[in-house]
């Protein structure tokens, strides 16, 4: 039988429970950052504008598979594949993405595609100062969004130098092995936001199912 004084009680009280986060930062101090003066560095894993990488000979990682764009929820990222030939290779695969843009009005920063990615050619970085007053600027091409060559990389298209065939290039990638420091959370040899490592090295992690690596003297080392 309902009791009429419970219920009564239960009406005061419910209110105060619903509003106890609101009564509660109202009490607190305002932290208030002097943006664009004063940039607070962001958490490991935040989502940024997006990088398409290269493997540590200069060849895009990016297979034109167009996985990113099926991927993406906001319909951000238009992809067109082409074949590889003897004479112009610019991915270790039979396809790379001749054609990469993200439409940075669309795009929602959610992640989804480059845990679509099989390649890990698609990550996101730290820098998020992606606003203009322009539509057209804000959708991004390859050429902004490719990774710029490091030391030691070549231009493509050219030849395959870290492997016979894709096979070689993807146990590189299964052992943690990346041109530059890796991207925040992904995980490897060099930890997870540490420099990269080559797989073959001493005080390398071993990493499970990359059976073999190419050393740098064209070896093979047994992980």
């Amino acid at each position: 039988m309902p009791n009429p004084i419970s219920d009564f009680i239960n009406d005061l009280i419910n209110p105060v429970k619903g509003f106890g986060v609101t009564f509660t930062e109202m009490f607190r101090k305002v932290e208030t950052v002097e943006y664009p003066e004063d940039k607070r560095p962001t958490a490991p894993r935040f989502h940024g504008h997006h990088q398409l990488n290269r493997w540590p000979d200069g060849l895009e990682k990016c297979i034109g598979c167009e996985l990113c764009a099926w991927a993406c929820p906001a319909d951000a990222i238009y992809v067109e594949g082409r074949d590889n030939t003897a004479d112009a290779r610019f991915s270790p695969g039979e396809r790379y993405g001749a054609v990469y843009q993200i439409n940075y009005l669309r795009c929602i920063l959610c992640g989804m595609c480059i845990e679509a990615c099989p390649t890990r050619a698609l990550t996101m970085t730290n820098e998020y100062e992606i606003a203009d007053d322009s539509r057209e600027n804000l959708i991004w091409t390859k050429e902004q969004l490719l990774a710029p060559l490091q030391s030691g990389m070549e231009a493509p298209p050219h030849a395959m130098r870290l492997g016979d065939d894709e096979k070689d290039y993807y146990r590189l990638g299964a052992a943690g092995v990346v041109a530059a420091p890796r991207a925040p959370g992904m995980a490897g040899p060099g930890g997870p936001t540490g420099p990269a490592v080559f797989a073959g090295a001493e005080d390398a992690a071993r990493v499970p199912g990359a059976a073999e690596v190419h050393d740098a003297d064209g070896t093979e080392e047994e992980q």
